[in-house]
């Protein structure tokens, strides 16, 4: 049998967690996996999916039974109820393939879930854990992990191996208190293969020193190849959201922008600021005197100050959504007012698009901290004794940007990490190859 046909054979699972930050980067490394030839199935615990476009692999629903997380549901409390469901169901769904003719030999599974290994494992898979976080707050992890590092810290400075040195504001929240969440903690699972979301050259020394510890492999950013590499030709969006879209509209408004003018201010998914911080947020954005666009979910909606909207309708549009990554590639976007979660940070990283950083929780205050003092790509700002980032200093980072001096360096340099993103996964690139050997691997397991 050719190798060809022995690679077409192989089935490769993947199982990704229920949120649109975690579906996106594991949605785009399938797609990568089965570009070298296996069959990839990713397997999506919710039934909630909008604008399923993902024709080069096949998916799977489970859990369609499970309920949504409650806000005022604790993270460890909702964890354990997804663990429960989505484990049987997992178990369920492999046991009917292997009754088929496309068994899977190995599961990705996003390390937020690290009991997959054990439903893997009971059944007779391999297993790589998929990490959606950056190397180097992953290490972070693994030395608490170790014992490396006590916690919680009280005020002194950490000094990580092939890291800057970090105050206790750098790390990430669950390492100095601010959360309860301790589910992060029980991601450095002792498995076969483990799989980063990061290029080698943006993060190589901390990448070489993990690598010295355990079998790591980074095989991002897992942008849609018609941003980086052009090698997928019917790679141009993500394809899966758990939100309704409308992109026209977003497009539409920056089509009517100069170049470079629009400062993008989205915190993702999850982030949710108080009242007083949103308020703070937009009288910055309107004393700033920049065009801007600004993401607000419907559920917060209501933090927006009453004529607000009304005192900036020529200069500013709010939506519940928009298509981020056509948004920070769009001419007009000058910068990304950010709470640096990991995949908006690779985006902005891979776009070329200068950030300011407001970080609010788990591993963005680390990502803050890369993005101003190791990649020279953005400002972060700073918060008051309270920990509101006041309409001054958020007036202030806009105009430091979009206007100074410092502004055109963190352009140029934000150019420099793109187009390293784009040869990481070009042909013969760091990424590339990982994958491709990592495929090989599995074929010989």
């Amino acid at each position: 049998m050719k190798r060809g046909e022995r690679v077409s054979e192989t089935h490769i699972m993947v199982l990704r967690y229920p949120s649109q930050g975690h579906i996106n980067p594991m949605l785009q490394f399938s797609r990568r996996l089965a570009s070298k030839g296996p069959r990839v199935t990713l397997v999506i615990p919710t039934a909630s999916i909008y604008n399923a476009q993902a024709s080069s692999i096949n998916i799977e629903i489970i859990c369609e039974g499970l309920e949504k997380r409650k806000e005022e549901e604790r993270t460890e409390d909702y964890v354990e109820r997804f663990r429960m469901v989505a484990s049987q169901s997992l178990a369920e769904l492999i046991e009917k393939h292997s009754r088929s003719s496309h068994s899977a030999k190995i599961l990705v599974y996003d390390s937020f879930m690290p009991w997959a290994q054990d439903v893997a494992t009971r059944l007779g898979l391999d297993g790589a854990a998929f990490f959606t976080q950056s190397c180097a707050v992953s290490v972070i992890y693994y030395l608490v992990n170790q014992g490396a590092l006590n916690m919680p810290l009280e005020g002194e400075v950490a000094s990580m191996p092939w890291m800057p040195v970090l105050c206790i504001n750098d790390l990430p929240s669950i390492i100095d208190g601010k959360s309860s969440d301790t589910t992060a903690l029980s991601f450095l699972l002792k498995v076969k293969w483990i799989l980063f979301n990061t290029y080698d050259k943006l993060e190589d020394e901390v990448i070489n020193w993990m690598a010295s510890q355990r079998p790591i492999r980074a095989i991002g950013p897992t942008v849609p190849s018609m941003y980086l590499d052009k090698m997928l030709e019917d790679d141009r969006d993500y394809g899966l959201s758990l939100f309704k879209q409308n992109a026209d509209s977003c497009i539409t408004w920056l089509d009517t922008k100069g170049s470079g003018s629009v400062v993008y201010v989205s915190f993702g998914s999850m982030a949710s600021q108080g009242k007083e911080q949103m308020e703070e947020l937009a009288w910055g954005l309107r004393k700033s005197n920049t065009h801007f666009m600004w993401v607000v979910r419907e559920s917060k909606e209501k933090k927006i100050p009453s004529n607000f909207l009304e005192e900036t309708s020529e200069r500013g549009l709010v939506v519940s959504w928009c298509p981020q990554l056509e948004v920070l590639a769009h001419k007009a976007v000058g910068c990304f007012l950010t709470h640096c979660g990991w995949n908006s940070t690779l985006e902005a990283l891979s776009l070329g698009v200068p950030m300011i950083a407001m970080p609010q929780f788990l591993d963005q205050t680390t990502n803050a901290r890369f993005v101003e003092d190791v990649w020279r790509v953005g400002v972060r700002v700073k918060a008051d004794e309270k920990g509101i980032d006041k309409k001054e200093e958020i007036e202030m980072c806009i105009r430091e940007i979009m206007e100074g001096e410092r502004g055109n360096e963190m352009k140029t340099n934000a150019q420099r990490w793109r187009e390293l993103a784009k040869e990481a996964v070009t042909e013969g690139g760091s990424s590339f190859k990982n994958i491709e050997e990592f495929v090989t691997e599995i074929l010989c397991s």
